[in-house]
């Protein structure tokens, strides 16, 4: 997917500001010391790097930014997310890596140091997370209920289960994230953790608690794991629902980037606004 290459006027009306308010705004994002970063829409589309993507990883590192990878897909581990950007030419080791999965393992372990049950469906990096922070898988009186990114494991038989567990066992239901849908790499829409979730709250009657994006709790963990305070931090990305909502709700200069799902159709829809809209990251390479 390319995105339509704006103007930089059209860029400052797009943001809601003067062209000199715009290049200050551009300014500062680029004067960050740290940068969260979605990955789909904005590094990548599918397994195919986006213009300017590798030049903006080049001066991440040629300035010694900061910079973390944040992905509400809870279903690869940092090493496979590590490994997919090598592919694409791009060597980032995996602890610049953070995903849903692991933000919904540390919430858990906030609540349970001394760790608990389990019964999940989702892909292995969420399972790898859970045991990384002291939690067992069990289908027998778990405490947790944790839905992740859509898989194999999402099937009738499945969400019946965890469906029995919430209702007869009393396990808390708890979501990597609540996003409704997912796209594929030719724009077909795909199933997503909050779809999932919406079905089992409506059949229980409980309400599922969610750990990533926009939650300002996942965001609360990047900015700590990257050791720098939110006034020295941007989010970049290019969903208003997801990455611009976060960085809103944390506080945090959200940039948005028209090159994944975003479109001059849904932009203006929500009374939140970006602190900054670039055609691509590779513009703050420039």
């Amino acid at each position: 997917m390319i995105s339509a290459r704006f103007s930089a006027a059209e860029l400052s009306e797009m943001t809601e500001v003067t062209d000199q308010a715009y290049a200050d705004r551009l300014a500062a994002i680029k004067a960050k010391k740290g940068f969260i970063i979605d990955m789909d829409g904005v590094i990548y589309h599918g397994s195919q790097l986006l213009p300017g993507a590798k030049e903006f990883v080049d001066w991440l590192i040629a300035e010694n930014k900061q910079f973390l990878f944040l992905t509400n897909n809870s279903t690869p581990t940092p090493k496979e997310l590590s490994e997919k950007l090598h592919r694409m030419g791009l060597d980032i080791p995996p602890t610049n890596f953070y995903t849903s999965a692991i933000a919904t393992a540390k919430f858990l372990q906030s609540q349970k140091p001394a760790g608990g049950k389990v019964f999940s469906l989702g892909g292995p990096g969420l399972t790898y997370a859970l045991y990384e922070h002291g939690f067992t898988m069990s289908e027998v009186k778990p405490d947790y209920v944790v839905i992740g990114t859509e898989g194999t494991s999402h099937n009738f038989e499945g969400l019946q289960k965890a469906l029995s567990l919430i209702t007869k066992d009393g396990a808390k239901l708890i979501g990597t994230n609540p996003d409704s849908n997912g796209v594929k790499e030719n724009g077909e829409k795909v199933l997503g953790t909050g779809a999932f979730l919406a079905l089992l709250e409506v059949a229980s009657g409980k309400k599922a608690f969610t750990c990533g994006k926009p939650s300002s709790l996942m965001m609360s963990y990047a900015t700590t794991y990257l050791g720098l305070p939110k006034e020295d931090t941007c989010i970049i990305g290019d969903r208003m629902d997801t990455d611009i909502l976060a960085g809103t709700n944390a506080q945090i200069d959200p940039v948005l980037v028209m090159s994944g799902v975003t479109d001059l159709s849904n932009l203006f829809d929500d009374a939140y606004r970006p602190f900054l809209v670039l055609n691509g990251v590779g513009e703050l390479a420039n």
